[in-house]
């Protein structure tokens, strides 16, 4: 159950019926971390739009690692609406629903490579204790082999994950309000 008023696409008018429309013919389904959006109609649209530009848009990151950094974020703050979806998700990449799992318990003990180690602790520390990451935090990254772009795109799906994490606990946006619905992951 949601914690505010939340308007279903079958009543929907409107400028948010258009959006709903739009999100159906662009991703198939409205998952609920946007129909809880639906009293403000542009922040689906804005927020639809910075998800996909930092999880599908062009990156040195590669699909997997963005997948990755999402699990351990929202592992880190306790959501598991975004752990579950976005674990299926990773799972899609690396066939081992084992591995994904233990990712979402100690990302320490999955055998990652060790830019995947670092991305998962930046992640972590990021979330944790933002207050402590300064460009000391950042030379590991550095020396393991990657360009300050893939450091950015890292930071902006920690911080995405963050910010979408908040709006889904913060709001009531549970796994069980789902019915058959499924985000789509390409």
């Amino acid at each position: 159950m949601f914690f505010i008023e939340m308007i279903e696409p079958e009543v929907a008018e409107g400028q948010l019926k258009e959006v709903y429309e739009e999100v159906l013919k662009k991703r198939g389904t409205i998952a609920d971390v946007y129909k809880v959006q639906s009293l403000n109609p542009a922040s689906i649209i804005h927020h639809m739009e910075l998800y996909l530009g930092i999880m599908f848009g062009k990156s040195p990151l590669r699909r997997y690692q963005r997948e990755m950094i999402a699990v351990i974020v929202s592992a880190n703050n306790q959501c598991e609406y975004c752990q579950t979806y976005h674990g299926i998700a990773l799972n899609n990449f690396w066939k081992d629903e084992p591995k994904v799992q233990q990712l979402r318990t100690d990302y320490t003990k999955v055998a990652l490579s060790e830019v995947d180690q670092l991305l998962c602790e930046l992640a972590k520390n990021l979330t944790l204790n933002p207050g402590h990451v300064n460009e000391a935090a950042l030379e590991p990254l550095k020396k393991a082999g990657l360009e300050d772009r893939a450091i950015l795109d890292a930071t902006l799906v920690i911080a995405y994950f963050n910010f979408a994490n908040r709006l889904v606990m913060g709001l009531g946006v549970s796994l069980d309000n789902q019915k058959d619905e499924w985000v789509h992951y390409d």
